[in-house]
């Protein structure tokens, strides 16, 4: 298909606009993350109940994140991409500017709970409306790169976090989304949702998801990618207290071990879009990714007695292969009709997200001898036990959803779901 240099142009635009708002997406969401321990800290939280009021607030944004993934993705089909993007924006922009001045930590989680109901629009409706203006022979390539941009958005929040305070970290993340307002106005509607709303059909409608084939295409889905989630949400997230458990030598930093894992984050996004590229399978691309990851979780939580330098490294390595983010969210958007395309694209990622808050509530119940580990390497480390377990019911409901995935690359998406 031959496109002209005007059309060339708004591809490209859409492409780069949806990867600065995903670029801002993380930040945000990853930002707790990085400034948790001196946000509790400052706000009275004493330093032995920092893990826990952790947990209690990351589950409360995923929580906030699954509610805002089916509200927005539903909103999407029925509404248009764009509108519901700039929603979106505004909404978790404006919760990170409050987030800056919180004292308390029920308030604290009350605003990361908002927060994640604003961050769910971003990525499904940027990718679903990215996938419908590019040509499909090369759309993994537009995908990809939103992806990759977007993970930097984490790099990005260890770095301000160096800079200034977490107070002002928040604002910065709050900044850059209502700039982001200004640019997004420019980007136009895709050419796909204007066909369906002619059509007399259905959009955003989440029960026709529950026909027996559409349910189990779509559970699979959200089981390739809960891995990713695992690894950032509790292998990287906790690895002060996983290394300090297992003996490390060294004071291990939340926030730079996020910033090893974004940035492998980055580069297995990018690279492993262009393997599903080149091998033009995204089937292959996952399975390498998933067989990858998974070995480089046993090897990090296996190591005893290691430096900061070999922690710091082990998270770039399990960020890289975790990031099959951009392949995964690509699929699931090519797995559906147009108007049920944004409702699975943002949904998917976003129960995969709050896919983190049992899993943290089932980490929390083995790593206190719900059900211990019995071996030497794990002799007296609850944590490293508790995660190890998660870790294995995670893989094995991965590659039993994989099994279901069709293949999808170069698949025609201008259809309707009936």
């Amino acid at each position: 298909m031959h496109l002209s240099n005007k059309s060339k142009f708004s591809i490209l635009f859409t492409v780069l606009i949806c990867g600065l708002g995903y670029f801002v997406d993380i930040y945000d969401l990853i930002l707790f993350s990085v400034v948790r321990v001196e946000s509790l800290t400052s706000i009275g939280v004493r330093p032995e109940d920092v893990l826990l009021v952790s947990e209690e607030i990351l589950r409360s944004q995923m929580i906030g994140m699954l509610l805002g993934g089916i509200l927005f993705g539903i909103l999407a089909d029925k509404r248009g991409r764009l509108s519901i993007l700039l929603v979106s924006i505004l909404l978790y922009s404006l919760m990170s500017i409050a987030n800056a001045f919180v004292s308390s930590t029920s308030l604290y989680a009350v605003l990361r709970f908002f927060s994640g109901i604003g961050l769910a629009g971003e990525l499904g409706v940027a990718v679903t409306l990215v996938a419908e203006v590019m040509p499909k022979a090369s759309r993994g390539y537009g995908t990809t790169v939103v992806a990759s941009m977007g993970i930097l958005g984490a790099v990005w929040a260890s770095a301000v976090h160096t800079m200034f305070d977490w107070r002002t970290a928040y604002v910065v993340g709050g900044v850059m989304g209502i700039f982001l307002l200004v640019l997004r106005v420019r980007v136009q509607e895709s050419s796909m949702f204007r066909l369906s709303e002619r059509a007399l059909v259905r959009r955003g409608n989440m029960l026709m998801l529950f026909s027996p084939k559409r349910l189990r295409l779509y559970l699979s889905c959200i089981a390739i990618g809960v891995p990713i989630w695992y690894i950032i949400g509790i292998l990287v997230s906790f690895s002060p207290e996983l290394s300090r458990e297992g003996g490390s030598v060294g004071t291990v930093v939340s926030g730079r071990s996020i910033m090893w894992a974004y940035l492998g984050l980055a580069a297995g996004d990018l690279l492993s879009g262009l393997i599903s590229q080149w091998l033009k399978s995204r089937r292959l691309s996952i399975l390498f990714f998933l067989m990858l990851s998974g070995t480089l979780s046993w090897w990090y939580l296996a190591t005893t007695n290691k430096s900061e330098a070999l922690t710091y490294l082990q998270c770039g390595l399990l960020g890289f292969a975790a990031g099959y983010w951009a392949v995964f969210v690509t699929t699931s958007a090519e797995q559906f009709g147009t108007n049920l395309r944004a409702t699975v694209a943002t949904t998917v990622p976003n129960f995969v997200r709050g896919a983190l808050a049992p899993a943290l509530l089932m980490f929390r119940f083995f790593a206190t001898g719900g059900l211990p580990v019995i071996g030497t390497v794990y002799a007296n480390r609850p944590l490293a036990s508790g995660a190890l377990i998660v870790g294995v019911l995670t893989f094995a409901s991965a590659i039993f959803g994989w099994m279901f995935l069709r293949e999808s690359f170069g698949k025609e998406l201008e259809y309707l779901e009936t």
